[in-house]
């Protein structure tokens, strides 16, 4: 079966930008912005997805379904899904491209597989389509055909294996290095401040580790705008580790980080709302209130 028609659940950064090369290549893109605000019916709207309303009107009209939204909804997501299926009929090809563990991502399949639908583990790895790099989606599971034949279609697909969990296993070890790196600086950063010695201690990072600081400083004033939502990340990256006989304390501690920065004024923030002008230092000085103050 030829796959035309494509559902995005849901259109946020990401996903939109998926949506959007993917119409580019010709798909009819749906979405369902049914209780969804403002932003998400932007970013819909700027990518030419074909909102049809519900969850329903999702399974109803679409050969195969992209789920890519925080990975504390996955679960309940692909169960809705499935309710309609059962409830329609319809049973689309269903592919989880959240952040979430191997076992979450068994979970998800088993809500789908009872429905009668094929599903296939996902993982999504680089910044979305059309900011820069290259986004690849990593895939596992029986019969990845579907997906695969979205390969250059705006984006990679790379098939890892036959087992579901496997692709979200590599996402998981990805993220626990790049997210995991961001909040041990942050945390190195925010313990240097508070004792005092920040400004030596970069001084030095300028002599000895002038490639971290640069990182440092692109990378940690602008957490906030996204740390919300990679707690519940952090937390499917601690349970993955711990699944694997390996310590889940480092990325405990990361989701910790996490939910400090997300506090802050700046995680009112979007990417694209973000103060490019702000400062390592001038954002250390606010995170600093918020430890101290435990708001």
């Amino acid at each position: 079966m030829t796959m035309r028609t494509i559902a995005i659940l849901m259109p946020g950064d990401m996903g939109h930008a998926v949506g959007r090369v993917l119409r580019e290549h010709g798909y009819d893109v749906l979405c369902a912005l049914e209780g969804r605000g403002e932003a998400t019916r932007k970013l819909a709207a700027e990518a030419g997805l074909r909102d049809v309303g519900g969850i329903g009107e999702v399974v109803a009209g679409a050969d195969m379904i992209l789920s890519i939204l925080p990975p504390a909804a996955a679960l309940s997501q692909a169960q809705a899904v499935a309710d309609a299926m059962l409830a329609s009929g319809k049973r689309p090809v269903y592919v989880d491209c959240n952040a979430i563990s191997p076992d979450t991502a068994k979970q998800v399949g088993e809500a789908i597989t009872a429905a009668g639908a094929p599903f296939i583990d996902a993982g999504i790895i680089g910044l979305a389509p059309g900011k820069g790099g290259g986004t690849r989606f990593y895939v596992s599971g029986p019969d990845t055909a579907p997906i695969r034949a979205l390969d250059g279609k705006g984006f990679q697909v790379i098939a890892t294996g036959e087992g579901i969990g496997e692709a979200s296993a590599l996402k998981m070890v990805y993220a626990g290095l790049t997210k995991g790196t961001w909040t041990l600086q942050t945390a190195v950063l925010l313990a240097a401040q508070r004792l005092g010695v920040i400004d030596p201690l970069l001084e030095e990072f300028g002599l000895s580790q002038s490639g971290p600081l640069e990182a440092m400083r692109a990378r940690v004033p602008f957490l906030p705008a996204d740390s919300a939502r990679w707690v519940g990340e952090m937390e499917e990256i601690s349970a993955t580790f711990a699944s694997a006989g390996v310590t889940p304390g480092f990325h405990e501690g990361a989701t910790e980080i996490f939910r400090l920065l997300a506090r802050t004024p700046y995680a009112e923030e979007t990417r694209a709302t973000l103060d490019k002008s702000r400062t390592l230092e001038e954002a250390l000085a606010t995170y600093e209130d918020y430890v101290s103050s435990g708001a």
